[in-house]
């Protein structure tokens, strides 16, 4: 290699890394911000006894609401500490004399991947005394799950079975309903001792416009998947969104019931790109969300819809960390998501000098099913992807998934998680994710598996 080509490449490599730098001082930024704000709910006094406002997270909704819940408490003037429930420990709790949680679920019934370790250790403590403690709680859920609210379920009857005493009876949230969330607040007003607390009404729903709508998988066994992109009408400037966020779109005939669906483009692409499969309810009819996108509305129409953060599913501090992508289905929305927005962030950055990621994804036939290969596989002979398994469950006699893939390829993964990889699985809840986790806990172990969640270097967005 000439002199010339060295210095390009040491060029090249440099420039790289601060790209990933000033990403890494962006991520440190907004941390810092949300600190400060967190700081300032805490007592001005020494000695005054701050109250616990704590939260259990998967898609960020219940980080929100704790956010608000501490504001609120703060402006009435209450001294407040702020903690997701992974920071909090029994000692915590025993010292303490007010906590106010907010749990979702994940699935069916099981804590959100950032509270499975207190779930299996704190939750766990035999003979914990919790009298002191006055509790109420919020739980979050979906009652189109069998087990609804099942973690803040679990986690009111463990405070209740250890002492703690019921501020009111726990508070059930199916989805987003208003009236569950006013009875929080209202609670939240009375003992604060103040009916002036703000409403927390979700930021207004934009109107967009769908640009085009592409049919992906023609001939497919499974119900068709479109590709939908979406932009803000009268040149309207685009939300500034990140790889990982979700847009919640308010179906015309289901008004006040957003649907949630994660992002497959990032805001370089000029417009929020969807992937999308019809669903079919027991009688047999299209889903009402899915159904509407992918053939009731037509290009040209309208769409109510708003950006939310997914800060579980971001890059965050993995900016600049190899990438283990593995989703199934329209999960390669999230997972799209993420390979653009790198490739999006080193563009007139060699790609020999960008941290690499590996692709695993599952569908079910390669001859139609193989959504967005072209893109893929340009992307993996301009060496953006490192590589890609294509994995297809009816291709042959004996059903294949990604989890198989997985476990194929042990060696690899262990491989890359020691060079520091993180991990980002998107797609089905059912079958796909809990096989994956399982797979991966064989691979790298349960206690590695739980540390590498906790340092955000396994992130998952599945439904």
């Amino acid at each position: 290699m000439t002199p010339e080509k060295i210095l390009y490449a040491l060029a090249t490599v440099l420039c790289y890394a601060l790209m990933c730098g000033v990403f890494s001082w962006q991520y440190r930024s907004r941390q810092r911000a949300a600190q400060r704000r967190v700081d300032a709910l805490l007592p001005a006094t020494p000695g005054v006894p701050a109250w616990w406002v704590a939260y259990a997270s998967q898609t960020g909704q219940a980080e929100e609401l704790a956010l608000q819940t501490a504001q609120a408490l703060h402006t009435a003037g209450v001294p407040v500490r702020l903690a997701p429930l992974s920071q909090i420990s029994l000692a915590d709790l025993q010292q303490a004399d007010r906590l106010l949680c907010i749990a979702s679920t994940y699935g069916e019934g099981d804590p959100p991947d950032s509270a499975v370790a207190f779930a299996r250790q704190v939750m766990a403590t035999a003979g914990a005394s919790l009298s002191h403690l006055h509790v109420g709680l919020l739980a979050l859920g979906d009652k189109t799950y069998a087990n609804f609210c099942g973690f803040g379920r679990a986690l009111d009857h463990w405070l209740m079975e250890h002492g703690a005493q019921a501020l009111f009876e726990r508070i059930e949230v199916d989805k987003s309903d208003p009236e569950a969330l006013q009875r929080w607040r209202q609670h939240l007003g009375h003992l604060a001792g103040t009916n002036d607390l703000p409403d927390w009404e979700a930021p207004a729903l934009q109107t967009w416009r769908l640009q085009l709508r592409t049919h992906l998988n023609p001939g497919s066994a499974g119900e068709p998947v479109h590709h939908l992109a979406l932009e803000p009408v009268d040149d309207a400037a685009l939300p500034d969104w990140q790889a990982g966020d979700l847009v919640q779109v308010e179906v015309p005939t289901a008004l006040g019931e957003p649907r949630d669906y994660s992002i497959a483009s990032v805001p370089q692409d000029g417009a929020v790109h969807l992937l999308v499969r019809r669903t079919l309810r027991a009688d047999g009819s299209p889903g009402v969300a899915s159904g509407w996108l992918t053939h009731d509305a037509q290009p040209g129409d309208t769409v109510m819809l708003r950006v939310r953060a997914h800060g579980g599913f971001r890059i965050g501090d993995n900016a600049s960390r190899p990438l283990i992508l593995i989703g199934n289905g329209t999960g390669l929305a999230g997972l799209r998501g993420h390979m653009r927005g790198r490739i999006a962030a080193a563009q007139g950055v060699s790609d020999a000098a960008v941290a690499p990621m590996w692709l695993l994804f599952g569908e079910r036939n390669a001859h139609c099913d193989a959504h967005y290969r072209g893109e893929v596989d340009a992307w993996q002979r301009e060496g953006w992807l490192s590589r890609v398994d294509w994995v297809f469950s009816r291709d042959q006699a004996e059903r294949r998934y990604v989890q198989h893939a997985l476990a194929e390829s042990a060696a690899q993964v262990k491989e890359w998680v020691g060079q520091g990889a993180a991990i980002y699985v998107c797609g089905s809840l059912e079958g796909m994710a809990g096989a994956v986790n399982d797979a991966l806990q064989t691979i790298l172990g349960e206690e590695a598996l739980q540390e590498l969640a906790a340092e955000g270097r396994y992130r998952r967005d599945v439904y």
